[in-house]
């Protein structure tokens, strides 16, 4: 290949570097979307910084938001709920355990398995890393009208609703 030639495709290879590997926004749900996944991303670095703080990982931290949001629950509600396996369970609970944060104990409904509690005083700390970020979401909520706020629990509610539906990453 001669050097114009190389330069040429060089040239092109740089400006396809430089190109979004997202598409703009055209769509008020191809907007949603984009806003969605900025959402998420911020919330994961939030998550995990607090769960550093907490001397937690991430999966450790996200399986005790997933107690305190559904309550008390068995190591394989707490596999549907998350999408790990129950081998990846069973190590979050241990780590958990191990530093204080829950506790195991018979499943009164099912002597097979076992009921996974949270230990309320030990979640003092983790609640206080949360109390700035949702007073300040509280008080930004207080700018929209109620309509809108309805129509994000619906949305919500139908995004929730649809997750195992959805395929996972893979």
């Amino acid at each position: 290949m001669s050097t114009p030639q190389k330069e040429k495709r060089n040239r092109a290879a740089a400006h396809k570097a430089d190109e979004p590997l997202m598409a703009a926004a055209v769509t008020p749900a191809d907007q949603v979307v984009l806003e969605i996944r900025k959402f998420i991303a911020a919330a994961i670095f939030f998550n995990t910084q607090a769960a550093e703080k907490a001397g937690l990982g991430l999966t450790d931290m996200q399986v005790m938001h997933m107690l305190q949001i559904y309550g008390p629950s068995t190591p394989s509600r707490l596999a549907a709920w998350t999408g790990l396996s129950s081998g990846g369970v069973t190590v979050a609970l241990d780590r958990l355990e191990k530093s204080g944060y829950l506790r195991r104990a018979p499943n009164p409904e099912d002597r097979r398995s076992l009921l996974i509690t949270l230990v309320p005083g030990r979640l003092r700390k983790i609640a206080a890393m949360y109390e700035g970020i949702e007073k300040e979401t509280r008080r930004l909520l207080t700018l929209l009208p109620e309509g809108d706020l309805e129509a994000v629990v619906r949305f919500f509610e139908v995004m929730q609703s649809a997750r195992t539906e959805r395929p996972g990453v893979g």
